[in-house]
């Protein structure tokens, strides 16, 4: 059974040479996690990160001219990625009864989450937004955050009507038994951003090994 409330994933027919994929996937956010899981019949799963972008240093965090200055809290409403043609709205997440962070309903898969108790979008330090890559009808918003690339940008518009830009500076998949909670989410002094959806290796008895992260920071404010 799923924290999502979801009943386990059940075997469609397999397509050839991959069995169906889903997930359930546990990230550690500072004692934390974050649960989702899904199902679908596609036969190649989501994109994983190329090699080129998935190195991820404490220089890369850093800005190379002038960063716009941290932001007031405000919620976020809306999450785009122009390269992956994504435009979802967001909403806050918090903590379920047994701990662990709330995951969007896995209904609607053009739903983002971001979690609210970090800082949001825009703010100094490093926010958090989260999305399914599949459902049960197929792949969810963040099916393709695997392919971004290093300079593509995130944008999130937040209720107070600006947009805080972020630009990718890497990606990562990381083994879910091993998840660098410190590295991912630590604070830069910095807006940052990361976005986070299953990812890594597959199998049918345990799903996703692992999750797909996407280390941005923000570069420009609209």
């Amino acid at each position: 059974m799923s924290y999502t409330g979801l009943p386990e994933a059940r075997s469609p027919q397999p397509a050839p040479g991959r069995p169906p994929w889903g997930a359930i996937a546990l990230i550690g956010l500072t004692g934390f996690g974050l649960v989702r899981s899904g199902l679908s019949d596609e036969a190649d799963g989501p994109p994983q990160p190329h090699t080129a972008a998935t190195s991820v240093s404490p220089s890369d965090s850093r800005p190379d001219g002038a960063a716009p200055a941290p932001l007031p809290r405000s919620a976020a409403s809306r999450v785009a990625i122009p390269a992956l043609r994504v435009s979802a709205p967001a909403i806050p997440l918090g903590l379920g009864k047994d701990g662990w962070i709330e995951a969007p309903p896995p209904a609607d898969p053009n739903l983002t989450g971001w979690y609210a108790g970090a800082p949001a979008p825009g703010e100094r330090g490093t926010a958090v937004v989260v999305g399914h890559v599949d459902n049960f009808s197929g792949p969810a918003v963040f099916y393709g955050l695997g392919a971004l690339k290093k300079g593509d940008t995130v944008r999130v518009t937040r209720t107070d009507g600006r947009t805080a830009v972020f630009t990718v500076y890497g990606i990562q998949v990381y083994d879910q038994r091993h998840f660098p909670s410190q590295k991912v989410y630590g604070s830069t002094g910095r807006p940052e951003l990361r976005v986070l959806t299953c990812g890594g290796g597959y199998s049918e008895s345990a799903g996703y090994a692992g999750n797909v992260v996407v280390f941005a920071r923000m570069t420009a404010v609209r």
